[in-house]
């Protein structure tokens, strides 16, 4: 991908919102886009699974995790059938385990910071909904934009 987020910025100022930097990069691709999927769990990791079993063309699962640092929300399983279902990335506000593997696999993945604990299996939680964190409104059809430098939301596409 040739795109950067910051020239992504100066072009688009008045489209792009900016996501707080408190997103560390996992995963293969350091950079990534596309359409925004999301899920809103607490502790709770079964809806995350239920969507990344999906086929997508260039999606990205935003999951609003209530910032929670007590349990993983995504570890290697979820990350490599997201990769191998057209997921491009996964932006997490919590956390994430397994992040050894989940650095060989070709899919970018932000979140908070890694946990080994996994998350409960009740499957509460809530799909394609709107959600907001980082000081960003995150809405499912929109597009999402990350690289080294940030992550960007933009409601029409970009590039």
């Amino acid at each position: 991908m040739t795109f950067q987020t910051a020239d992504l910025c100066d072009e688009n100022l008045d489209l792009a919102r900016v996501a707080e930097p408190l997103f560390r990069s996992y995963g293969a691709k350091s950079r990534f886009y596309g359409q925004i999927h999301t899920v809103k769990v607490h502790e709770d990791n079964v809806l995350v699974k239920e969507v990344l079993a999906t086929q997508v063309d260039r999606g990205v699962l935003v999951v609003d995790g209530g910032g929670s640092l007590r349990c993983a929300l995504v570890g290697d399983i979820l990350a490599r059938m997201g990769a191998d279902n057209g997921w491009q990335g996964i932006l997490v506000y919590g956390c994430i385990r397994d992040s050894a593997v989940i650095a060989g696999i070709d899919i970018g993945i932000k979140a908070l910071n890694t946990l080994p604990l996994k998350s409960v299996k009740r499957g509460w939680g809530e799909r394609n909904g709107v959600v907001n964190f980082a000081g960003v409104q995150f809405v499912p059809g929109e597009y999402l934009y990350s690289d080294e430098d940030g992550i960007i939301v933009a409601e029409k596409a970009l590039l």
